[in-house]
């Protein structure tokens, strides 16, 4: 059993790989939206631990996912938005000749 970290790049690769066979190192680069060096630098990671079999063709280099006995730890945290205001609120004026209290006779 192979532990992946949910919500990391590599979590990304291996899903995309159990959906899409044949692919190359390029085409998960563009869906992933991450730099083919990094996308190159996990799969090298995976091929030493025998995950992926990387096959180089003189113009591309496909990606084959060997196994399947993955498991998703972690909690996925979702990040919360800040709203930030331009300024304070500005407050309502009152106007204290309209008020009939013994404060303000």
């Amino acid at each position: 059993m192979i532990l992946i970290t949910i919500g990391s790049l590599e979590e990304r690769i291996i899903k995309l790989l159990q959906e899409t066979y044949p692919i190359t190192t390029s085409e998960i680069a563009q869906k992933l939206k991450a730099s083919l060096r990094e996308i190159e630098w996990v799969l090298k990671k995976f091929q030493i631990k025998r995950i992926v079999q990387l096959e180089p063709f003189p113009d591309k280099t496909y990606v084959r996912l060997l196994r399947d006995d993955f498991q998703f730890v972690g909690s996925k945290q979702q990040r919360k938005t800040i709203k930030h205001t331009t300024g304070h609120k500005k407050e309502e004026r009152k106007n204290y000749d309209d008020i009939n209290d013994i404060m303000y006779s």
